[in-house]
């Protein structure tokens, strides 16, 4: 029952976690092409608001509120404000990144674990074929037939249940890393347009 209870679990996670990419992967691509579209960032940025939905749009609202509040009230800029802008999107990147990973360490788990649950299943199987024959004193395949059913049905679900999770813990977690290093090469770009900006107002 663990066993099933776990398998389920691992494709509930998979399930979520695969429409939870696929949306960000289409976030991601829609916001790149507003970004990229030559309408000035303040505009973008009043567009979208400070507390957007999108990830993407939440890493761009992190450096661009500590880059408006890196202005002073006439019009200058307070020092270090290239690297305060970066640790803000550095953190909001860090945050997307942990909501992406939540739940794959159940995938983890189950895979690595699994396979053991099931092994020791086979073993209390056949330990109680051995307790069978010892009971009847008959080696007959009725006596030794239940116990083996059990071990096969254990080993079968340790099977079922980490498969799945092991595949699946690996794909997604590469398709995680992929999605955070575009975060990470937008807020590198990003930061690129900022840094300019900021040159041209020394």
């Amino acid at each position: 029952v663990g066993l099933v209870l776990a398998s389920v679990w691992c494709w509930g996670v998979i399930l979520d976690k695969l429409v939870q990419f696929r949306r960000a992967r289409r976030e991601a691509a829609v916001f790149d092409r507003a970004f990229w579209s030559g309408e000035p960032l303040d505009g973008l940025f009043e567009q979208i608001g400070p507390e957007p939905k999108g990830r993407s749009q939440r890493i761009f609202a992190a450096g661009m509120i500590e880059w408006r509040r890196s202005h002073r009230e006439g019009g200058g800029l307070i020092a270090g404000a290239q690297s305060r802008i970066d640790r803000s999107m550095d953190v909001a990147i860090a945050k997307e990144g942990e909501a992406l990973g939540r739940g794959l360490p159940v995938l983890a788990t189950v895979g690595s674990t699994a396979p053991f649950i099931g092994l020791f299943g086979t073993v209390w199987g056949i330990m109680n074929s051995f307790i069978g024959i010892a009971e009847s004193q008959n080696t007959n395949l009725a006596v030794v037939a239940p116990g083996i059913a059990e071990a096969l049905l254990a080993t079968g679900l340790g099977l079922l249940a980490a498969i799945p999770a092991v595949i699946f813990y690996n794909k997604l977690s590469a398709d995680a890393n992929r999605i955070v290093g575009g975060y990470e090469a937008f807020a590198d770009e990003f930061s690129t347009i900022l840094s300019r900006q900021l040159d041209a107002a020394a």
